[in-house]
């Protein structure tokens, strides 16, 4: 099996690991998000310049990427199952552009994270929702994700090498 790496093409365009050039375009993004979510956004791009840069980050964020526009984003933070010796990841966030949904652009940014999550020696991944957002739940059953016994819904998937 050929190993994948990122970036990744896909037929929207491209999915790679988000520079600080895209900072202020991402903080966009997640406001929109956390306004959809009810929440009132105080993201920087200093904030997000931080936390992405350096030699142990402590947030991953990839983007997708169309016609040279972001249009969707993934972040991720780092888990450990200490007990187990385990690392994981979780996707904090995962936003599509309304105009880009149903395009791949979702699915595409899942298998890009689980490519950063394997690069990472990560040997799962988890992503919660909102208890009412069936979709988001459907979406990551029918990528594989199992549900998790947990309020609010818990999914995880297994990364394995």
């Amino acid at each position: 099996m050929q190993k994948h790496t990122l970036p990744i093409q896909t037929e929207f365009g491209l999915v790679r690991c988000a520079r600080q050039i895209d900072a202020e375009r991402i903080v966009e993004m997640a406001g929109k998000l956390a306004a959809h979510h009810g929440d009132t956004p105080t993201l920087t791009a200093h904030d997000l310049i931080r936390d992405i840069s350096g030699e142990n980050p402590s947030l991953y964020v990839l983007v997708a990427e169309a016609d040279g526009e972001l249009v969707g984003y993934v972040a991720l933070c780092r888990l450990i199952r200490l007990q187990f010796g385990l690392r994981g990841i979780d996707m904090h966030h995962l936003f599509t552009e309304a105009s880009f949904r149903g395009r791949g652009v979702g699915n595409s940014l899942v298998e890009a994270s689980k490519i950063k999550a394997n690069a990472l020696s990560c040997g799962y991944m988890t992503v919660g929702t909102h208890p009412d957002n069936h979709k988001a739940q459907a979406f990551y059953e029918a990528l594989g994700f199992e549900r998790k016994d947990a309020h609010p819904p818990r999914f995880s998937i297994q990364i394995g090498a």
